[in-house]
Formats: C-alpha cells, sequence, structure tokens
C-alpha cells in the first residue's frame, strides 16, 4: 500500500503536456511573442526572448482541451506544416509538443492544413488579449483620459470573439470601477464589463 501511495504522489508530481507557440516577424509590433500552455490550463505569455515580461493566465478547461485536441490531429507536431506554396512572409511560427520525454517541434510560415491554421488563430487570440490587457493597464497608470478608449477596444474584441481567458481583466476593471481619478463612463463601463465576466464564469465549466 505505501509503495502505491508513493507512485499515485509521484505521479501528482510529474509535468503534464505542454504545447508552446512562438512567431519571430521583425517589423511587426511586437516583434516576437511566445505563449506556453500546460494540459492543466496554465498559460504564460512573453513578448520578449527572455524572462521579464512573462503575464500568467489560465485557460478554462474547455478552451485547453480544443488546444490539444487541434494539436493532437496534427500529430502533436511531429509532421510538416509548411504549405510550401510562395506566399509572402508573415512571420516564423513555431508549434513544440512536450509531454515527459516526448518533444516535437516545427517551424513555418504559412500552412494550408486547417487544423494548424485554427491552433494558430488560437495563440494569436491569446496575444491580441495580453496586448490589450496591457495597454490598459498602462492607461490606468498613466493616461486615466485614455482608459475609456481602452475599455471599448477591449468591448469590440469581446464581440469579435477575440479574447480569450477575460477573467484577468477583473483587477484592473475592479480598479476602475472604484476609483473616483476616471471619468464616469469609464467607471460605469468597467464595471458593467467585470459583473459580465464574472457571470460568464460562474456559468460555464472550469
Amino acid at each position: 500500500m505505501k509503495i502505491v501511495l508513493l507512485l499515485l504522489t509521484f505521479a501528482s508530481l510529474l509535468p503534464g503536456a505542454s504545447i508552446f507557440y512562438s512567431k519571430s516577424f521583425p517589423g511587426s509590433s511586437p516583434e516576437y511573442v511566445q505563449i506556453k500552455v500546460d494540459s492543466s490550463g496554465d498559460a504564460e505569455f512573453n513578448d520578449s526572448k527572455t524572462d521579464d515580461n512573462v503575464m500568467r493566465f489560465k485557460l478554462s478547461a474547455a478552451d485547453t482541451k480544443t488546444i490539444f485536441d487541434l494539436a493532437e490531429k496534427l500529430g502533436n507536431f511531429s509532421r510538416p506544416l509548411e504549405s510550401g506554396l510562395k506566399v509572402a512572409f508573415m512571420g516564423e511560427k513555431t508549434f513544440r509538443f512536450e509531454d515527459g520525454a516526448k518533444r516535437n517541434e516545427l517551424k513555418f510560415n504559412y500552412s494550408t492544413e486547417l487544423e494548424a491554421q485554427q491552433l494558430h488563430d488560437w495563440f494569436e487570440k491569446m496575444a491580441e488579449t495580453q496586448a490589450y490587457l496591457i495597454n490598459l493597464e498602462k492607461c490606468v497608470r498613466f493616461d486615466h483620459l485614455g482608459v475609456l478608449k481602452a475599455l471599448l477596444q477591449i468591448e469590440a474584441a469581446w464581440d469579435h470573439k477575440r479574447l480569450v481567458a477575460p477573467e484577468q481583466f477583473l483587477k484592473m476593471l475592479d480598479r476602475v470601477a472604484k476609483s473616483e481619478v476616471y471619468l464616469n463612463l469609464a467607471r460605469e463601463r468597467a464595471a458593467g464589463m467585470a459583473d459580465y465576466i464574472r457571470g460568464i464564469a460562474k456559468s460555464k465549466p472550469q
């Protein structure tokens, strides 16, 4: 019995599978992004190749499953995805799958495979979400009049289904809603958005 318990404890400490994505596109803004998603839903975003700008967030169980299911349909990146077509350079993308000793990695510019396009779009949405959050945080701290515009941009992204893990906005939204240094309209919008996000979070499975 002790051996079984030890084995179960050891297994629980083992890291799960993870998917890594990066895009390098000199001349764009930002020029580089990388995102790592674990099978637990824990995710990290960084717009630098160093560890200076890591932002952590949590994906829902449903979103995590969708991402890993797409990777599985692509053989967990065990085969090439590059189309070979003569298309414009859209940034060098990297997909990497890791699970214990297993490690598959590939790079591509453009793929015609639907699952690859869908998976790429998921990571692009995550990167866009972090960009909106970074902008909101900057406005909250340094540009009080710009907060309303930042909130409107976030609302538009939400309407176009371009936000992922919206719960990560709650800290900033609550800060705006509770402070009189911001425009009343901004405070009202922030409060409304926070209430809506909390309502969505309660209604969906984690």
